[in-house]
C-alpha cells in the first residue's frame, strides 16, 4: 500500500485505485499451494486449461477416488469476489473446498478467471465459458485424474456471490448454443448468488447504508447506463432473459439470513419456481450468518450443514424436492 499516492476511488472492502491509475487489491491476495490436506485427506492439483489466457484450473480429488465403485461428479467451482478479488489459490477458498469436497466425494475443477479493473467485464464470464468448453474437450477427458476418476453424465456447476451469478448465465447461454448438446448439466449450486437492482427490495429498502455499498460495487465493475438493471446482474430487468429453459435439470439456491444479497436469491428461487422448469428448484437459508460466511470458517456448523445439503444435492438423482 502506498500512502503517498493520491486515491482516486476506494471500493470497500475490495480496492484501492490511485489518481495515477495503479491500484491496491485490498484482500483476496494470498496464496496457498495445492497439494494433500492433511485434515480432509482431499488431493489437488494446478492445471493450465487456457493457455492463451493463461488461466488455471485448481482440481480436487478425495480420497476415496481409488477405491470407488464408480467414478464420481464433476463439479466445476467459479469463486466469488465481485469480480475484483479473489483466486483459486486463495488459502480461504482453498480449505472451503477442501471440506466441499470430502463431504461431497466429488471431484472439483475450481477456475481461475481474469479480473476487474485489469481485464473489465465481460472477461470473466468469457474466462468461465472457455472453461466449460474445456470441460468439453478431448484435453480435459485426457487429465489424468479426470479421466480416471470422474463421471462427465454427471456434471454440476456450483459457485459463491458472484461465481453463482457466473453459473446462471452459463446455463442460459448453454440453452441456445451448440455447446448445449455436448455439456449436460445435471444441476447447479447456488451460493449466496450475486444479483442486484436498482429499485430495492427486502431488507434493501431499510438497509440504505448496505444498498449503497453493492450499487459501489457494481457501478465500479460494470460501465453500463442501466447500473443495477444491467441484465448481468439483474436476470429480471427488463429486456432481460429471466430463468425460463435454464440448461440443467435441478438448482439448489441458498442464501443466509444477515446476508443484504439474500432478498434477490429468493427472487430468482421464486422466479425458477414461476417458470414451470425445465430445471426444478429447491431453496435453503442459513439463519444467523451473512455472505459467503462458509469461506471464512468452513468448519463451522453451519458451513458443515451447508456442505451436507450441497453433497446430496450433487449425489441425488432424482429432482429436487
Amino acid at each position: 500500500m502506498d500512502s503517498s499516492k493520491e486515491v482516486s476511488v476506494e471500493i470497500f472492502p475490495y480496492i484501492r485505485v490511485y489518481k495515477d491509475g495503479t491500484f491496491d487489491r485490498l484482500a483476496g491476495f494470498e496464496v496457498a499451494p495445492p497439494g494433500l490436506d492433511p485434515d480432509t485427506r482431499v488431493d489437488s492439483k494446478d492445471v493450465l486449461i487456457l493457455p492463451d489466457t493463461g488461466i488455471f484450473a485448481r482440481i480436487y480429488l478425495p480420497s476415496s477416488a481409488s477405491s470407488a465403485a464408480k467414478k464420481l461428479p464433476l463439479v466445476v467451482y467459479f469463486h466469488g469476489g465481485a469480480f475484483i478479488i479473489a483466486t483459486i489459490a486463495d488459502p480461504k477458498y482453498h480449505a472451503s473446498l477442501n471440506a466441499l469436497v470430502a463431504e461431497s466425494n466429488a471431484i472439483v475443477i475450481s477456475v481461475d478467471y481474469r479480473r476487474v479493473p485489469e481485464h473489465p467485464l465481460p472477461a470473466a464470464y468469457d474466462d468461465s465459458w472457455a472453461a466449460l468448453q474445456w470441460i468439453a474437450s478431448e484435453q480435459a477427458r485426457s487429465e489424468p485424474w479426470l479421466r480416471d476418476h470422474a463421471d462427465f453424465d454427471r456434471l454440476f456447476l456450483v459457485g459463491d456471490s458472484g461465481g453463482a451469478n457466473m453459473s446462471h448465465h452459463l446455463a442460459m447461454r448453454l440453452r441456445d448454443d451448440v455447446l448445449g448438446e455436448r455439456v449436460k448439466l445435471s444441476g447447479i449450486g447456488m451460493i449466496q448468488p450475486y444479483f442486484w437492482g436498482e429499485t430495492p427490495i427486502g431488507e434493501e429498502v431499510v438497509d440504505h447504508g448496505r444498498k449503497a455499498l453493492v450499487d459501489s460495487w457494481w457501478r465500479f465493475v460494470c460501465v453500463s447506463d442501466k447500473g443495477g438493471d444491467d441484465p448481468v446482474i439483474n436476470p429480471f430487468a427488463d429486456g432481460a432473459p429471466g430463468v425460463k429453459g435454464l440448461a440443467c435439470k435441478k438448482v439448489l439456491v441458498i442464501v443466509s439470513e444477515k446476508d443484504i444479497l439474500r432478498d434477490r436469491g429468493r427472487l430468482y428461487y421464486e422466479k425458477l419456481v414461476e417458470s414451470g422448469g425445465p430445471a426444478a428448484a429447491e431453496f435453503m437459508e442459513i439463519e444467523g450468518e451473512d455472505h459467503v460466511f462458509h469461506i471464512f470458517d468452513p468448519s463451522c456448523e453451519r458451513a458443515k450443514r451447508m456442505f451436507k445439503r450441497l453433497a446430496s444435492f450433487i449425489n441425488s438423482d432424482g429432482d429436487c424436492a
